[in-house]
């Protein structure tokens, strides 16, 4: 594989169609609460941005904006050029677009794991059954689970599950993966077969918005480290620079917490 397509210069100049994702001045209250202030957030594509900070930061908040998951009270979120439609028919495309795996599972209890994969394909992207299952099955053998495909969610480990879940979003051939969380439900021992197929989609030049609290992945994967505090982004650097040497006191502060236990 040629080196070109996997080093990202973070510095160089981007083009309109590079910046896939926009966030712009966007603010979101629940009730009293401030969750996100004056937010702007430009991913360009092919990168993978990592998003941490403490609880209650806004950090899912704000990855759940991306895909109108959560509405936002005033800014604008454009994708790959186009801004985000407020519902019906566009939003359910744009969602095709923009894959979310979530903290839980969310499989369909009721369908097999091929089902689960295929069944997006075949009613958003209106694609032949035979041909998503094709798909499906070489998904699912790309994130490890191709021996699982006749089994219902129920009877995979935690870990197996969320696979599935990687699998049926990638399906979709979406521009943008967003992970709210991935991991933080799973037992520790199946958190690294899931933090490996996100580091394998990082190196196939996925561009990934990742809520999490893997600093190793942050470190090991991401172009960017995006770190929130009381629903602001407090500070943005490479892996290196941030974990290094972090420039807020807030920052500095979380860092101490979480690397020194």
């Amino acid at each position: 594989m040629s080196e070109v397509s996997v080093t990202k210069d973070a510095g160089g100049p981007e083009s309109a169609t590079d910046k896939l994702v926009v966030l712009d001045n966007i603010n979101k209250h629940f009730g009293a609460l401030h969750v996100l202030q004056d937010i702007d957030l430009t991913i360009a594509r092919g990168e993978v941005v990592v998003v941490i900070g403490p609880s209650g930061s806004g950090k899912s908040t704000l990855c759940r904006t991306i895909n109108r998951l959560e509405t936002v009270d005033s800014g604008s979120i454009t994708i790959d050029g186009k801004p985000l439609p407020a519902e019906g028919k566009d939003l359910a495309k744009l969602r095709a677009d923009v894959g979310m795996v979530f903290q839980s599972f969310n499989l369909f209890a009721h369908k097999t794991v091929l089902e689960n994969v295929t069944l997006g394909q075949t009613k958003v992207r209106k694609t032949d059954k035979r041909v998503a299952e094709e798909k499906a099955r070489t998904l699912l053998d790309r994130v490890g689970v191709g021996n699982q495909a006749d089994k219902y969610p129920a009877q995979l480990s935690g870990g197996q599950q969320q696979r599935v879940a990687i699998a049926r979003a990638l399906a979709m051939d979406p521009k943008v993966m967003l992970f709210d969380e991935p991991t933080s439900a799973l037992d520790p021992e199946m958190i690294n077969e899931v933090l490996e197929v996100m580091q394998q989609l990082a190196r196939d030049g996925m561009t990934m918005v990742v809520v999490t609290h893997e600093m190793g992945f942050a470190r090991s994967a991401a172009n960017r480290v995006v770190f929130m505090a009381d629903g602001r982004i407090v500070e943005e650097a490479t892996p290196d620079q941030f974990f290094s040497n972090p420039r807020s006191d807030r920052a500095k502060d979380f860092l101490s917490k979480i690397l020194h236990h």
